[in-house]
């Protein structure tokens, strides 16, 4: 029962869609019909800038990251961190307050694994830097900085639960991802800095 509802709590935190509402208030239009219609900070970023992204970034970010910190610190229990974890990159991809349509999981995933392996995560947040500061390609940098996570945990750390969670996550971000795959394979993928126009409705 106690692994349920901490999991359950953990979806429910990850399903508060910073993007959506910091949008909504922000420029009065809904999100999820503009750009590429995810409530992440990268499509914020693409139609209103900094300003209103960078926010929504912190926001997703912690809400990852404190409630995994809190399980370590008082729970002591890191296969319920672990769980929560996931828990909250499947409720910012699919939050149940704005009919399942959300993120793709990056930014809740790196501040879970800023506080469950920081080193770990240092490494994936080189790689997703380098990707993006040679080629400008957000997906290209988010993909292959998730991907790098299950293979780090496995060779070099030789952390199972780290590794089961970060193959689950690559396999969620991908999914997430599979129209920026498709734009790749076709060369016709959106480079940071290509703002798109916020269309009226």
């Amino acid at each position: 029962m106690k692994y349920a509802l901490v999991v359950l709590a953990a979806y429910l935190l990850g399903s508060i869609p910073w993007g959506y509402l910091v949008f909504r208030r922000g420029l009065g239009k809904d999100i999820r019909g503009l750009g590429s219609r995810g409530t992440g900070a990268t499509n914020v970023l693409r139609l209103a800038g900094w300003k209103y992204a960078l926010p929504v970034l912190v926001a997703d970010v912690l809400k990852a990251a404190l409630p995994v910190a809190l399980l370590l610190r008082f729970g002591g229990d890191r296969r319920l961190a672990l769980a929560a974890a996931l828990a909250v990159a499947l409720g910012h991809c699919f939050p149940v307050f704005i009919h399942f349509r959300g993120g793709k999981a990056v930014s809740t995933a790196m501040g879970a694994y800023a506080v469950l392996s920081p080193p770990l995560f240092a490494v994936s947040l080189a790689i997703f830097a380098g990707i993006i500061s040679a080629t400008r390609l957000v997906s290209l940098g988010s993909l292959l900085a998730t991907l790098s996570v299950p293979l780090l945990a496995f060779f070099w750390k030789a952390d199972a639960g780290l590794g089961i969670l970060g193959t689950a996550v690559f396999v969620l971000v991908a999914v997430r991802h599979k129209d920026n795959i498709r734009r790749l394979l076709a060369g016709r993928e959106r480079k940071l800095g290509e703002k798109k126009e916020i269309e009226s409705r």
